[in-house]
């Protein structure tokens, strides 16, 4: 069991709705848009639903009745008892996969099942993934393999407790009947919440038809949604486009803080709530390399860690264009407005990356001419020692508190003796501040995690539970990642980088 958090049950659907009550407050606005952005789809049932894994605490959050819930969750997120007032539909949009575009995608495999106001007042999408077929499937089957299901729950739980803006996961359910994909594999279905499920494709998807009141519609939509603020500026749309541009470069300098490599940065995968979706070939870095790819069909290494960042600026361009109607009558000044807008990505990731690599070494506000140098040099020298990023920044905490070397610090590196000249130049950085060294110690921990989803830990829980059935590696991960920034001596061996062997390389869409 995961410390209250999530729990397993073997129950299995009831032969009709267990609760006259509705178990979730549904008050839906998406189904009540235009026929062309949806199609109404009902879940396929599933053989023998067996629920996996619940997440009570987030149940709670969002005002849902848990009790009913956990108790008949096999039927209710296998999608074979609907749920009373729900509107089951599956999402149309296109997107750039790879660079190119497709003019429709869609929800091939998933299926929103409705929104809830949570008790902070947010609305939220409630979403089943694995549910079966949709007018968007194409030849897909509609299913999900229960292994990207754990990925995609254990991953995206972790990104929550990291403080990552990110969807989140409300329940795993094993169908209890096979999906066919390079081998037999069993399936499962998986709840997903987030704050919308709009895409950057989405707007592409009215935009590559020439539907511009359609474009309007959704931008209207979005903004009363994720950007009420926006409704008395000048042009919305513009402050739209802006307000975009500046949550994903807040969003991808915390992926960048933490080693987190997405792996498929296509516009259908990049929401415009400024959430990270899509857990699929998705892995944290181990040794600091910005070329590093994890993704199987990632072969021109497009979406590499230091890549990131520029492939998000390139999504805000396809934004862009399918805004430009809207921006201005007059398209020259429409097209430059939306380059002024793109053009200020970097500026923006900038700001929000230096204001993360500099609490990860604990330099405070004031800033020095020296301080980017002092930066890029420890960059430079942990990839050059092929150095685990994660660790090596938990351990500089260490080193910030007692001044004295670091041994474990050292061992991270091939020359353990490799960092010593950049030690002394950060010592001597730090002694110029005013903040007592327990105190700055104590603030580093807060951003640096002892723990993430080490890509061997996890590859070793989905293993256990595809192959043998056994999960207690999948709830004990979670239970871990659950408090990242906290030492946790006991599950010391899920702090540790692999060992010669066990690196995992290449991670897998999922689908």
């Amino acid at each position: 069991m995961m410390s209250g958090a999530t729990t397993a049950t073997a129950d299995t659907a009831p032969e009709k709705t267990p609760d006259t009550a509705r178990p979730i407050p549904f008050d839906n606005s998406y189904a009540r848009l235009p026929d062309a952005f949806f199609s109404p789809v009902d879940p396929t049932p599933v053989e023998a639903p067996r629920l996996i894994a619940f997440n009570r605490p987030l149940a709670e959050e969002l005002g849902l009745a848990a009790d009913a819930l956990e108790r008949h969750g096999a039927a209710y997120f296998s999608g074979n008892v609907p749920l009373p007032g729900s509107l089951p539909l599956a999402m149309a949009y296109a997107g750039h996969q790879f660079g190119q575009f497709v003019p429709q995608l869609g929800d091939g495999r998933a299926i929103l099942v409705g929104e809830v106001v949570d008790r902070n007042g947010k609305r939220r999408d409630i979403q089943l993934k694995g549910a079966g077929q949709t007018p968007y499937s194409r030849r897909g089957d509609g299913r999900a393999a229960l292994g990207p299901v754990l990925r995609e729950y254990i991953v995206s739980e972790a990104m929550h407790a990291l403080g990552i803006p990110t969807t989140r996961a409300l329940a795993a359910v094993a169908s209890g009947q096979p999906v066919y994909r390079e081998r037999v594999l069993p399936g499962a279905v998986f709840t997903r919440v987030a704050a919308s499920h709009v895409r950057v494709g989405t707007f592409q998807f009215f935009a590559a038809r020439g539907q511009t009141d359609n474009v309007r519609l959704l931008a209207d939509y979005v903004i009363g949604r994720h950007y009420p603020e926006l409704k008395g500026e000048e042009n919305a749309y513009l402050a739209l486009l802006e307000a975009v541009a500046e949550r994903q470069a807040s969003l991808i300098a915390k992926w960048l803080g933490v080693g987190f490599i997405h792996g498929v940065m296509n516009t259908d995968n990049m929401t415009i709530s400024g959430e990270t979706i899509d857990f699929g070939p998705c892995a944290f870095m181990d040794r600091y390399d910005p070329r590093t790819v994890y993704s199987s069909i990632d072969h021109g290494a497009r979406y590499a860690f230091g890549n990131q960042p520029m492939i998000g600026q390139w999504n805000i361009a396809r934004l862009a264009e399918c805004l430009l109607a809207l921006l201005d009558e007059d398209q020259e000044k429409a097209v430059e407005a939306a380059n002024e807008a793109v053009g200020r990505f970097m500026d923006r990731f900038q700001e929000h990356w230096k204001a993360v690599i500099r609490a990860k070494i604990g330099l405070g506000a004031d800033e020095e001419e020296s301080d980017q140098a002092l930066i890029r040099d420890l960059l430079v020298t942990l990839y050059e020692q092929k150095a685990d990023y994660t660790l090596a920044f938990r351990y500089l905490a260490d080193a910030a508190e007692s001044g004295a070397a670091n041994a474990a610090l050292g061992r991270l590196l091939e020359d353990p003796a490799a960092l010593a000249p950049w030690l002394a130049a950060w010592r001597e950085r730090l002694s110029r501040g005013t903040t007592p060294p327990q105190a700055r110690a104590a603030a580093m921990r807060k951003v640096n995690p002892a723990f993430i989803p080490r890509n061997h830990k996890v590859e070793e829980a989905l293993t256990e539970a595809v192959d043998h059935g056994d999960f207690s590696l999948f709830f004990a991960l979670n239970d871990v990642l659950a408090r990242p920034y906290e030492d946790q001596p006991a599950f010391a061996a899920y702090a540790e980088p692999p060992k010669p062997g066990e690196e995992i390389t290449a991670t897998f869409c999922g689908t």
